[in-house]
């Protein structure tokens, strides 16, 4: 469901906007009236912002690495560049790269599901806060997850914990300033193949298995005993962003059919 011109005059950077979730975001707030800036490593949200364009949408992409600080700031200032203002942000860029018992991650493979699932979001709320101060407005909606309970990704849960953590102390810390912070906690979502695989390594039999025992978890941890849909996930996120929720800071919503992590 589209609601008419319900962004208009707003300016909205998502992260993670080449694919899936974000790509979902970014189009259908671009179609509600926002001008869209689409944040991601993979060149290819590019065509997400030619899309937005070519159905007479206003878009920008930016491609940047946000597992670091200047890739933030990057972000965030072809943000202004382009449209003079940052109103919304919304911060979608994680997932699980390895399924496994935590006994089983290595050192290093532990740091790199915190930089992934964390860091980009940490920083880009850094980022975008002078330009919200100077604004005395703004909003930021963190994708977080239900899985700060479930098995086989310790590392992904406690970086979720640790953006549901960031959530609450940024809006307690800035409503004064105008600025809301919120968050949804999705649960498994149905997406279409992904076109940068989340492990580039690959799975071998074992690492599949482990993922098999974590999809039942959070198959049978939902009361609607199913994955949901990007629809699903896609309504939520847009409706924290936008003025129907102007009262609402600090909460993170879970979106997992029941499973509320």
């Amino acid at each position: 469901m589209v609601f008419q011109d319900r962004f208009t005059g707003k300016v909205m950077v998502v992260t993670g906007a080449a694919q899936g979730i974000g790509a979902g975001v970014a189009i259908r707030a671009a179609a509600e009236g926002a001008r869209v800036v689409l944040v991601d490593r993979a060149d290819f949200v590019n065509e997400v912002a030619q899309t937005i364009v070519s159905e007479g949408g206003q878009a920008v992409s930016v491609c940047c690495d946000l597992e670091t600080h200047n890739g933030a700031m990057q972000a965030m200032a072809a943000a202004v560049e382009a449209f003079g203002r940052i109103d919304i942000l919304v911060n979608n860029v994680g997932g699980a790269i390895r399924m496994r018992p935590f006994a089983e991650f290595e050192p290093a493979q532990i740091d790199q599901e915190i930089r992934r699932s964390l860091m980009p979001t940490l920083y880009c709320c850094h980022a975008v806060l002078p330009k919200m101060l100077a604004q005395r407005s703004g909003t930021i909606v963190n994708v977080s997850s239900n899985a700060t309970r479930g098995i086989r990704r310790v590392p992904y849960s406690a970086a979720k914990g640790g953006i549901n953590g960031l959530t609450q102390s940024l809006a307690m810390e800035y409503a004064e300033a105008g600025i809301r912070v919120v968050a949804t906690a999705p649960g498994g979502t149905e997406a279409p193949p992904r076109r940068v695989p989340r492990n580039a390594e690959g799975d071998n039999a074992q690492e599949q298995a482990w993922m098999a025992e974590a999809v039942a978890q959070v198959t049978s941890s939902a009361f609607m005993k199913r994955y949901g849909t990007l629809e699903e996930q896609i309504g939520p996120i847009l409706f924290l962003a936008s003025e129907e929720a102007s009262y609402i800071t600090g909460s993170i919503l879970p979106v997992a059919g029941g499973d509320l992590g």
